[in-house]
């Protein structure tokens, strides 16, 4: 561990902190309709979109409205992209003649890129053309995005709100963060990547020769456009099947320190957003502090592991100063490398500069664990607002408990139904992953699809899991996952990863949307003190180790022990 390795996460927490009040207030006035400094261009626009597609924005929804509309939305976008890649042979902008895509894994990356999980169980420049890439994937890398940000502000907007039954219009909240927020942000991150050498063409593949004599085909496409909303939406999906390790899509230090921040971006204004919407910015920097606490634990604990290599090379006289370097880019080391998986984990984001497989045992266990813990350290773009959201309510019901205290949180009551919409919206994903996995470790055709055997291969089993159901789309790449069983349970453990955490979360935000504001007294629990960011992480950490922590000691604990007795897998 070297003091360069810290400064890199001293850098991007520092510059995401930096950014996350203009940015969250600016997303705050965007989401309330107030006048920008971009409405002159894009107001036009706005209002236009709303003409030809007959909404009102001053119209709000229920929650239930508000909720039947996104998956109204959501099932024509699935469907949609499910027809174009099975007709891809069909469309235009093919040069490299990709045929159609077979039904499983059809639907298995169009759920996929709906629930924004962006799931590879392809490689991109083998498999799609670059219609697909463009109309169908980079689309959905931006409506899924929006549409969770859409989400958060709208359980936001239930938790500030009093003696209301509405929670916002979906369809105004999609096209405003889609038009102001996601387009300028990429149109400046893409022009930057170009810059730095990614590239951005439709010309067709070329064939080179390599020094030694053989030909190479060197894939094309328009990259840069989509990589920043891969960035930016946390999505993944990369356009190559190495994603941020190729040098295509990820060239320079530079372009490798604008993804970790595009990565969290978003997220960390989110929750500058949400303090200011509740008329208290210290509510939002508490959620913030609680983020920053667990990535510094995370990025720690990844670091030290990787950094301290593997001890059977010690062992057998190799000198272990280098660190475990396998499966990682020698131009980024292991303290970004790290740093990257730690932050992609974090966030739902599947986009990786390393081959998670390839690392130490509870090196890997730091990145499964974020995803375990439902990618709430700054999270998806939107989704890791609710999501923490979520542990906020059981966090100040268990306070309650202990000290005596009301169960409250921005004045509203934490009664029984709120614990159970937060309890239903916590537990489902943790029962998806665990039920997944097992059926999986006990099925023999999935068990071929394993590169390694005893613990890391459940771990592979547990990470695939865990990454759909989790929206994050990265992979411990040992399993292959492109078969009839992985592409068809994997796509429903997304489906279930996303709307089985968005309809609770809803529900919740519509019922205490409802409840009148209590004025704060003696027995009000303070939720924006350093007390509650301690109790926050300590509580997210103990319910998500307590559900998990028996699978992960069946493998990468397990897997640790094993390779300090001088076996690996």
């Amino acid at each position: 561990m070297t003091l360069m390795g810290w400064t890199s996460f001293v850098a991007v927490l520092a510059v995401i902190a930096a950014c996350a009040k203009p940015l969250g207030t600016f997303m705050a006035k965007v989401m309330d309709g107030e006048r920008t400094f971009l409405s002159p261009a894009l107001g036009p626009l706005e209002r236009l979109i709303y003409r030809l597609s007959g909404v009102d924005p001053a119209e709000e929804m229920t929650w239930r409205e508000y909720c039947a509309a996104l998956l109204m939305f959501s099932v024509t976008g699935a469907v949609a992209l499910y027809e174009q890649l099975r007709l891809q042979d069909k469309l235009p902008l093919n040069p490299a003649g990709m045929g159609p895509v077979e039904p499983s894994l059809a639907f298995n990356t169009a759920v996929s890129f709906l629930t924004n999980t962006n799931w590879q169980a392809y490689s991109g420049e083998s498999t799609l053309s670059y219609l697909t890439q463009m109309a169908g994937l980079a689309y959905h890398n931006f409506v899924s995005a929006a549409a969770g940000i859409a989400i958060a502000v709208a359980v936001a907007r239930g938790f500030v709100r009093h003696a209301a039954n509405t929670i916002g219009n979906f369809w105004a909240d999609l096209v405003r963060i889609t038009l102001y927020v996601l387009l300028p942000l990429c149109v400046v991150g893409g022009l930057f990547l170009v810059s730095q050498g990614a590239i951005q063409n439709l010309s067709p593949y070329k064939k080179i020769s390599t020094l030694e004599g053989p030909e190479q085909t060197l894939a094309m496409g328009p990259v840069a456009s989509q990589e920043i909303i891969k960035q930016l939406g946390t999505n993944g999906g990369g356009f190559f099947n190495a994603n941020s390790a190729h040098p295509f899509e990820n060239p320079t230090p530079a372009s490798n320190f604008v993804a970790m921040f595009a990565i969290f971006l978003l997220g960390g204004a989110l929750t500058y957003q949400f303090g200011r919407m509740a008329g208290d910015p210290k509510q939002g920097w508490a959620l913030f502090a609680c983020m920053a606490l667990l990535f510094l634990i995370g990025f720690a604990a990844a670091y030290h592991y990787e950094a301290a290599g593997n001890p059977i090379l010690a062992a057998h006289g190799v000198d272990r100063a280098g660190g475990n370097m396998e499966g990682k880019e020698v131009r980024y080391g292991i303290a970004t490398s790290a740093l990257f998986a730690t932050i992609t984990t974090d966030a739902s984001c599947g986009a990786v500069n390393s081959m998670h497989d390839s690392y130490t045992p509870l090196g890997g266990l730091v990145p499964l664990f974020n995803i375990m813990l439902g990618e709430i350290i700054f999270g998806g773009v939107g989704a890791g607002l609710y999501g923490m959201l979520l542990f906020v309510v059981v966090t100040v019901f268990i306070a309650g408990l202990m000290v005596g205290r009301t169960p409250e949180y921005l004045g509203k009551k934490i009664e029984a139904r709120d614990m159970k919409y937060a309890t239903l919206g916590i537990l489902i994903p943790s029962f998806a992953i665990l039920a997944g996995a097992a059926w999986a470790a006990v099925r023999p055709s999935a068990l071929t699809s394993l590169a390694n055997n005893g613990p890391h291969g459940l771990s592979e089993i547990l990470y695939a899991y865990s990454s759909a159901v989790g929206n994050n789309g990265s992979a411990f790449a040992g399993l292959n996952a492109n078969t009839w069983f992985f592409n068809n349970t994997l796509g429903w453990a997304m489906l279930v990863g996303r709307f089985f955490i968005i309809v609770p979360v809803l529900a919740l935000a519509g019922n205490l949307a409802g409840k009148k504001r209590l004025a704060p007294s003696m027995g009000t629990f303070p939720t924006h003190t350093p007390l509650f960011v301690g109790l926050l992480s300590a509580v997210i950490v103990i319910v998500g180790g307590l559900t998990h922590f028996p699978a992960l000691s069946l493998g990468p604990i397990i897997e640790h022990f094993v390779m300090l007795a001088g076996k690996v897998y």
